[in-house]
């Protein structure tokens, strides 16, 4: 299970979209989830999914990859469509017990909402396997960089984004490791019900904030001994400069979202 989390991974390309600017990346994911989340019909959601298979086509992540960082939600997905199947009120679908409490809108309703949250995370996570942490620290800060005029620490806030998405990868691999060896020490993870599973992960969770800390401190000792002082007079070693790609690339995602929310409105 802990394999599957593919959170924080990158995957180095040459592709069209590993090349587009990070700030171009980032606003066309946000783009990209106002349109998810203002389909309301078969063809807004035809729309939003053949431009989430355009995106996976152009940039050569492996589809296995997006599939496998889906998981560990499927449980999460599984109890919304279920909430959304029997509590949705409308025309029920037919006779018997099981079809009389399903309505025609709940199971519309369910399939949508499945969907949803599965593309979200799929247009997310392709954010993550394209753009280095270091790249989405720059584009962050530099969009962020008219909150300083009110005293934010952006840059700062860019760095702890970029360092949770940097050591997720990692403190996973850590959990695996630990998890390994206290099995091989006869420690049982899958038996008994909720309270003893929780009491056997006393041994996992001890020796993994040890580590978590441990790593902290060295980090933190690494960027002393580098002079860093936060985002005070500091320069980028890579300028960001937007190129036309990118301006083709937000135009292009502005107006399918202006045009799927409109669409959204009509119910389509």
């Amino acid at each position: 299970m802990l394999r599957d989390i593919t959170l924080g991974q990158f995957f180095p390309g040459n592709t069209f979209i590993h090349r587009l600017d990070p700030r171009t990346k980032l606003l066309a994911v946000i783009l990209y989830i106002v349109a998810l989340f203002n389909a309301q019909g078969v063809v807004t959601y035809a729309i939003v999914t053949a431009l989430l298979a355009l995106c996976i086509i152009v940039s050569r992540v492996p589809f296995r990859s997006l599939t496998r960082g889906l998981k560990p939600i499927w449980v999460i997905v599984a109890f919304t469509a279920i909430m959304n199947l029997f509590f949705t009120s409308g025309t029920p679908l037919g006779a018997g017990w099981l079809l009389s409490h399903i309505s025609q809108e709940g199971l519309r309703s369910a399939i949508f909402m499945v969907l949803r949250i599965v593309m979200l995370i799929m247009g997310t996570f392709l954010l993550t396997y394209t753009t280095s942490p270091i790249s989405l620290t720059d584009g962050l800060e530099s969009l962020l960089s008219p909150l300083k005029k009110l005293r934010l620490p952006v840059h700062e806030l860019a760095m702890m984004m970029s360092i949770a998405l940097r050591f997720i990868p990692t403190l996973i691999e850590e959990t695996d490791k630990i998890m390994s060896a206290q099995k091989a020490r006869g420690a049982d993870f899958e038996s008994g019900n909720i309270f003893q599973r929780a009491k056997a992960l006393v041994p996992i969770l001890v020796p993994l904030f040890i580590s978590a800390f441990r790593r902290a401190d060295e980090l933190a000792t690494a960027m002393e001994c580098r002079c860093y002082h936060g985002g005070e007079g500091r320069t980028a070693l890579h300028v960001l400069r937007f190129r036309p790609a990118d301006l083709w690339v937000l135009t292009g995602f502005a107006a399918l979202t202006a045009g799927v929310i409109a669409l959204g409105r009509l119910g389509i």
